[in-house]
């Protein structure tokens, strides 16, 4: 066979061995004589093997499946009367951004148009580290209890007897039933991935150098709109062209269609979370606009295809954790839960140095004394391994960050001292709950829009053979408007059910799945 430089020789480099050694035939290996057994000392053969052996890393748990893109992120709106992020210090700074887009619960090799959420995940490298928007297609997600999200994900994968895959409903946990009205209408296939929105979800905090700060949850909206598919489009492309998306983002990048989105934020006050009707921390709720207006902070646009998918893209690690100074997590249960286990996966899927790969390096010096383990190739010189008292490495730039966070904590902060031991929480349903789809149901969605949800979450639904799950979940739907229970108690032939009730206050704090005592 000919030498592989006849059909790959694109960049003219030379064939070598993983250190550097150059091979004149790749294909061939040594023997003891002509028709003897393979030598050990072929370090060539045997090196390509043991490489081929352990090519492929763990692939993500969830979000397995994905897209990415390079491009930069411009900020276009001054933001100094709310937070003293350097970036929004002003107009014009750009930032270099890379992007992964993903459906959450398939295989790596699964389609890219699957009924599931997207996964939003950007790496902007500022002047003061990367800070990683970790966020998802849709506003809101399924739980508010962290505990909850390992099982929940479990119920999107295989069977372990049959392999095939499973069915998720929402009777056992009626919190998620925004999500999933929005999962089973057409926004649960997008048109790709570049024609949908992101959205942060939860909540964060952007603080100034006084110490006060505001809420804030940012929306990045595609300047094209939010593009779906019908059910019946979407099951064809899965079958005919499963990289549909990937394939879509790249042939646009590469023909100068660049895809852009701007972005916003709503922001709250800590007296206004006070007064809020729903509780900020909860993952389920969104604020509402008319009270919360959208303020647009800036620009993000696409514009470089990776030359290497796995390298730039495949072992991209994203983090909630990743941040900058002045911007903060809030006490959100689940984001809290998040700061843990992303990089947590990380180290396990790429390695405790997974930082210094070049997709997620910082563009600014890293000194934080963590030196050595496997592939550590920026080992920080001869700094001594520990922090010195005498020679601290302090931030000195923006001091007034530290010690304005430090002294007014307990002035600014009032509404979220912890007081107490530490306790189990989960919780409660009530009527709360059923507002926000209830409103999508009766006000946001148009009669076809109805009438799509009810056809996408039957076909689905009319699967399930347990009459009990059957009319705890119709029951579910009950709650949010009796009217769209029955209609898809119709399509799947069973009786029309009430709300679930509980008996009493008593039943209605221990059966945390009913809906809860606002109906009693």
């Amino acid at each position: 066979m000919p030498s592989p430089a006849v059909f790959n020789n694109k960049d003219g480099a030379v064939y070598t061995t993983s250190n550097g050694a150059p091979v004149n035939e790749p294909y061939s290996a040594q023997r003891a004589g002509l028709h003897g057994p393979l030598l050990l000392q072929d370090f060539h053969h045997i090196d390509l093997l043991a490489h081929f052996d352990r090519e492929r890393i763990p692939e993500r748990v969830v979000h397995a499946r994905g897209a990415g893109a390079h491009g930069y992120f411009e900020v276009t709106h001054d933001l100094s009367d709310i937070t003293s992020i350097h970036l929004f210090q002003g107009t014009g700074k750009k930032v270099r951004v890379t992007a992964r887009f993903s459906t959450v619960g398939g295989e790596s090799g699964s389609a890219d148009t699957a009924r599931d959420p997207r996964g939003f995940a950007l790496k902007l490298r500022t002047e003061e580290g990367n800070w990683d928007w970790v966020f998802n297609n849709t506003p809101i997600f399924f739980i508010r209890d962290p505990a909850k999200f390992p099982h929940f994900i479990h119920t999107q994968k295989r069977d372990p007897r049959l392999t095939l895959g499973t069915l998720i409903c929402s009777g056992q946990n009626p919190e998620s039933i925004h999500q999933m009205m929005i999962l089973f209408s057409d926004r649960g296939t997008p048109d790709g991935y570049f024609k949908q929105h992101g959205y942060s979800g939860h909540t964060y905090k952007w603080l100034k150098d006084d110490g006060s700060f505001v809420y804030v949850q940012v929306h990045v909206r595609a300047d094209g709109g939010f593009k779906t598919l019908d059910v019946a489009t979407a099951t064809r492309l899965a079958g005919e062209n499963p990289e549909y998306g990937i394939q879509q983002m790249v042939e646009a990048i590469d023909a100068g269609q660049y895809p852009s989105w701007t972005v916003y934020i709503q922001t709250m006050t800590p007296e206004q979370a006070e007064k809020f009707r729903y509780n900020i921390l909860d993952l389920t709720k969104i604020w509402p606009h008319k009270d919360f207006p959208l303020r647009p902070i800036g620009k993000l646009v696409l514009n470089e295809n990776p030359l290497n998918y796995f390298a730039e893209i495949e072992q991209a690690a994203f983090s909630p954790s990743h941040t900058i100074p002045y911007v903060e997590p809030s006490a959100d249960p689940v984001l809290q839960s998040r700061l843990f286990s992303y990089p947590d996966t990380h180290r396990h899927r790429l390695g405790a140095n997974y930082q210094q790969l070049p997709v997620n390096a910082p563009i600014v010096p890293v000194a934080n004394f963590q030196r050595d383990g496997p592939m550590a190739f920026v080992n920080q010189g001869n700094r001594p391994n520990y922090q010195s008292s005498i020679q601290p490495l302090s931030y000195q730039g923006r001091k007034g960050h530290i010690d304005a966070t430090v002294r007014d904590i307990g002035r600014l902060r009032a509404h979220e001292n912890f007081v107490g031991g530490a306790w189990r929480d989960l919780g409660e349903i009530t009527e709360l709950d059923f507002e926000q789809p209830r409103e999508l149901w009766r006000r946001v969605w148009n009669d076809a829009e109805r009438e799509t949800y009810v056809k996408n979450v039957s076909g689905h639904f009319g699967l399930v053979k347990s009459p009990e799950v059957r009319a705890r979940q119709l029951s579910v739907w009950a709650a949010v408007s009796q009217d769209l229970s029955d209609r898809i108690a119709d399509a799947i032939g069973h009786p029309h059910v009430q709300p679930l009730k509980a008996k009493s206050a008593e039943e209605a704090l221990n059966f945390r799945h009913y809906i809860g005592a606002a109906q009693l």
